[in-house]
Parts: C-alpha cells; structure tokens; sequence
C-alpha cells in the first residue's frame, strides 16, 4: 500500500496515539501467569501484540476481547500454562520469541517458537545462551543463534548474568525465567534499558528489586491487576517531532507513557531547542504517564550516544528527520543495535532521506546528518519496517513536494490508523 504525503506549512494539534507497546506485551504474558482476572485498557491492536495474545491462547491462557484495545485475561498462575499442539509464530515481533523464551524455559514441555523472515534473522543467542546456563534445553538454526527455537524447559537453577548490550528484551527474557528458580536470579546490564518488565512484576506482587544496574528476582506468586497502558511515546516521538521541526507549530500528544527509561526523545529534543512541556501526569501499574506539548521555535545539531542511546533505540529513525531539519552537524554514535532490527535501520534510514536531500552518512555504529531546511518529495520504500516507513512519512511534511512511502502497511505493527492521524494534522 501507498501513502501519500503532502507538505505542511505549520501545525496546531492535539494528538492521541495508541497504546504502548512493549507494555502492551508485557500486561499479556505476565497477566497469563498472575491468578485472577487481569484487565488491560487502551492495549495495542497492533499485530505484533496480537502475536503476543495468539501464542498465549496456544498457550492455554483465556483472553477475551470486551473491544479492541480493551481486554481481559484470564491468568491461571505460573504453572497453568499448557504445551501448545502448534509451532508458536511471533510474526514479526522479537519482543514475543524473547520474553516467552523467558517464560517457556520454566516450563516442563515442549514448545517451537518461530517468526516471519525479519525474525529468522534476527539474533536469539543474545537470549538462548543464559537460558541454557540456567538449565533450559533450546536448540535453533545456526548452532542456536537463530530462529525457530525449540525449547524444553523446567528444572531452572538461578544464575547472576551480566548482559553484553543494554536490551530490555534479553533482561525480560531472563527474569520471567527467573520466576521458576528455587533461588534468586540476578540480571546486571551495561547501562539502562526500559524497566516495563520489572515495574509490571512488582505491580503484580512479584518479589524483585533493583540495586543500580543489577535487577534481582525470586519465585513469586502473581495477583492479576487491572492495567491502563500508557500511549506509546516511540508512536508519540512522530507527532512530537513533526511539531518541533514545523517552525511555529503547536503540538500536544495525550496520555503518553513518560518512564524514564524512554523518555530519552525528550532530553534530545530539548536539548536541541524545541520547548517542552507536561501535564495532566498520573501513574498506574507503576507506570507515569502524561500530556507532552511541544513548540517548533528551530533546532540545532547535538550528539546523540552512550547511555543515552538504550533510553531512544526506537527513536533514533525519527530522530534523524529532526537532525534533517536542524542547524549543524548531528552525530549518532553506540547505535549498531539497529542493524539487526526489523530491518538494518542504520542504512535504511540513510538510503530513505537521500532521496529528500538529505546530507546524511552511514558509519559503523551510527549517522552522521549535516541539517538544512531545503527539502524535494520523494518516493520511498518502507522495508517492511514500520519506524523507517514513519520516518519517511514525517520527512514528507518538510519537503517542497508530495512524497509517497511504498509498503507502508507495516505501520500496522504498531500504530494502527497512522495514516488518518496524519491526514487530521491538515486541518
């Protein structure tokens, strides 16, 4: 599918996206696993939380839809999960294959979890290697690196693992298995990654904490809660960069999720000069969410890199269009991760503003972007990611032309009705 983007000359909006999804996956497993009936408002119809859902159902966990972004899941305690009768697909979602590789090492059966192409390439030793040290048998493609994994778990020992990246997935994926140990598993990472998975098991009376970088979990007992999923700050970071590139623009996002450990967009941002401001905050299942306004007033170059780059790892396409539009010469440094993402995100991203004008360069671990404000149309490709075919789509606001984005039915993944949200900015 095509989507066809014009030009905009200023904005005055106020935007509501979808709900979070890495909070939306998690409400679901951990859910599934707590006692009782757990209720989840705003969640993600995204498919890659439907994957999520699906492979819980094959599970044996019953989720019940009251709508779309309103669900109930009916938890049966962490030993009431089933061996499933069929291969498990993530689709294109490496977010489910890791944390219920986490969850299926406890489990005393059998399972085969698979994905799309994306995720047959994706890394899944980063996760398989600590699990087996913790006792789980998982085979794979590629001596194990690779997806579809096979795993027999049950019978986990408790194990310290200090993590080789910052990822919140390989965290997750050990601290559900974590939950079937006779001891206490330690998990220490080289900087912060999101903590949803940490916040939701202690909301639901699971017994956790952590000591600076180092995150510790016991077998606990879950009790099913209700959960409001906060908006989704990396759907969020388009809308609020459109603002903040649009001279004189006004933009306010609702309801966004504001943990810490994501809210690295917004340190960017305001550092690079646009104005900032939030209201209206609140928590629930541990997680602060609130209303984020954003004022277009020109941007200037910074360095993005370090410790800051796990807070914004999903930002980082959107915010190359920011650095586009700004004045002076961004660096993007420490961001390999994002070659083994839905797609090589580093090159992708450069080959895509290329086609505006965009004096951007690919490095070993980063971008390079020398910004202006001069922009031509184009005609991009999605590369079946859904962030870069956004990023391409945000571009499309700043050039002198219309631009078309090729294949950007991906953005279903994760932000249904993109397209009609953009096109309501118009008038």
């Amino acid at each position: 599918m095509d989507m066809i983007i014009k030009p905009i000359k200023t904005l005055e909006a106020i935007v509501s996206v979808p709900g979070d999804k890495s909070i939306s996956h998690r409400s679901v497993i951990i859910g599934g696993i707590a006692s009782g009936i757990t209720d989840i408002e705003n969640f993600l119809p995204g498919q890659d939380c439907l994957s999520t859902v699906q492979c819980m159902r094959q599970l044996g966990i019953e989720v019940k839809e009251l709508s779309s972004t309103h669900l109930q899941v009916i938890g049966k305690g962490p030993a009431g999960l089933s061996e499933p009768d069929n291969i498990l697909d993530a689709g294109n979602s490496g977010t489910t294959i890791r944390l219920l590789s986490g969850l299926l090492a406890g489990q005393d059966f059998l399972t085969i979890l698979t994905g799309d192409a994306s995720i047959r390439r994706r890394p899944m030793a980063r996760v398989a290697d600590p699990l087996r040290q913790m006792g789980a048998q998982v085979w794979g493609r590629g001596k194990g690196r690779y997806a579809p994994l096979a795993i027999r778990g049950g019978h986990l020992k408790n194990i310290s693992y200090n993590t080789p990246i910052a990822s919140a997935q390989i965290k997750s994926a050990i601290l559900l298995a974590g939950m079937y140990t006779d001891g206490e598993t330690a998990v220490t990472e080289p900087a912060f990654s999101r903590d949803h998975t940490e916040k939701m098991l202690q909301a639901f009376g699971a017994n956790i904490q952590t000591n600076g970088l180092t995150t510790m979990i016991k077998a606990s007992s879950l009790v099913a809660q209700q959960v409001i999923v906060p908006s989704d700050i990396s759907s969020a970071a388009f809308f609020l960069v459109a603002g903040a590139i649009i001279p004189g623009s006004r933009v306010t996002v609702t309801r966004v999720g504001l943990n810490p450990t994501r809210t690295g967009i917004l340190d960017v941002l305001g550092e690079m000069g646009a104005k900032i401001s939030i209201a209206n905050e609140y928590e629930s299942s541990g997680e602060l969410m609130g209303d984020i306004t954003i004022e277009g007033q020109g941007l200037k170059a910074v360095e993005i890199a370090g410790n800051l780059i796990p807070r914004l790892i999903d930002e980082i396409p959107v915010l190359a269009v920011a650095a586009a539009a700004a004045e002076g010469k961004t660096i993007i440094r420490d961001a390999a991760e994002l070659k083994v993402k839905e797609s090589n995100r580093l090159r992708a991203i450069t080959v895509e503003l290329t086609r505006f004008g965009a004096d951007i360069q690919e490095t070993e671990d980063g971008l390079i972007i020398n910004g202006r404000r001069n922009y031509s149309g184009a005609v991009c490709q999605s590369y079946h990611d859904h962030r870069i075919a956004m990023a391409c789509a945000l571009m499309g606001l700043l050039a002198a032309d219309q631009t078309i984005v090729q294949g950007s039915e991906c953005i279903d993944i994760s932000f249904p009705g993109f397209q009609d949200t953009l096109n309501n900015l118009y008038r």
